[in-house]
């Protein structure tokens, strides 16, 4: 890394930056911490809400530049007794400035889209000086971004103080979904659009656009990793963890690769026109989900809600 005479850090030189994800991710097992703490690199932090906090067990990102840092999503609880993000992010701030120290610092508060999962705790930082907590309506995250006449089609840039990222309109999960390149990591994060899960597209034809213009992106850019927003999938192929699970033990890995990107694009070229469920590999597509298509979720996650308690009964007995 590459640090300038008047101390600030050089985000541009020998990018993309070597990080790792080299990490067990907690998975909901009865001892574990209520956020779990990943540094990839010295300025990028992968964080993931415990699922003994909610199932939903998101992962949110927090990236340094030289003037201010950018959370991106508050995840799936506000009560910070149960998910403590503020006090942790605070933390994190704090100890990367006694290595990088500024008299002032600035935190943005963004979100990959608009769902309750990813803006929780947004209410945590409303009183945090210097920062500002971007709201999740559309018109607002167009806005704060300067997209202007761009939206959805065109990327535009948002400086942390010389760590640029590119932001792209991705609509069609919800519709202030973005997804955020940072050119120092080559890290795509792509929130609930691309994962290794369920992939919701409830506006099938934004949603193809989207993912035209990202595997577009990514063939022009050095994508390294991408990262979306959770875990849904099992270790073996095409199988997905039911809805509301509390404890997945044998998870696949949060990183798809730009490959995987142009997989998910392809699979939902290859469904158009054919509304319901779509099982790949590595994520399950569902394509303007019908009202019978989240019976079956609910019901099957309340299926195993039923397993696992009964399970849990016979242990004590």
């Amino acid at each position: 890394m590459n640090r300038r005479t008047d101390g600030s850090i050089d985000f541009t030189a020998g990018t993309p930056a070597e990080g790792s994800l080299d990490v067990a991710w907690i998975y909901g097992e009865a001892d574990e911490p209520r956020i779990q703490v990943h540094p990839y690199d010295e300025h990028t932090v992968v964080l993931r809400q415990s699922k003994r906090t909610n199932y939903e067990a998101p992962f949110l990102f927090l990236l340094f530049g030289n003037e201010r840092a950018l959370l991106l999503d508050t995840g799936a609880t506000a009560d910070p007794e149960l998910f403590p993000l503020r006090t942790t992010v605070d933390r994190l701030i704090t100890e990367w400035l006694g290595r990088h120290p500024r008299e002032q610092y600035g935190l943005v508060v963004a979100h990959t889209h608009g769902h309750g999962d990813h803006v929780a705790a947004d209410g945590q930082f409303a009183d945090r000086p210097g920062t500002i907590v971007v709201a999740r309506e559309e018109e607002a995250v167009r806005s704060f971004f300067g997209f202007g006449d761009r939206w959805p089609t065109g990327a535009v840039t948002f400086d942390l103080g010389g760590r640029v990222l590119d932001v792209l309109g991705s609509p069609g999960h919800h519709k202030s979904a973005i997804t955020v390149y940072d050119r120092w990591t080559g890290i795509m994060f792509t929130g609930d659009t691309v994962l290794p899960g369920r992939l919701y597209a409830f506006d099938f034809t934004a949603f193809r656009a989207t993912l035209a213009r990202l595997a577009d992106f990514a063939r022009a850019h050095t994508v390294v990793h991408v990262l979306g927003c959770h875990i849904e999938m099992m270790s073996h192929p095409g199988r997905d963890y039911p809805l509301g699970a509390t404890c997945q033990p044998d998870e696949r890995a949060l990183q798809l690769t730009a490959t995987d990107l142009a997989a998910v694009r392809d699979a939902a070229e290859a469904v158009a026109g054919r509304r319901g469920i779509h099982r790949f590999d590595d994520f399950v597509l569902y394509n303007e989900p019908r009202p019978v298509d989240s019976l079956r979720l609910m019901a099957r996650g309340l299926a195993h809600k039923l397993r696992w308690a009964l399970t849990r009964h016979r242990g004590r007995a």
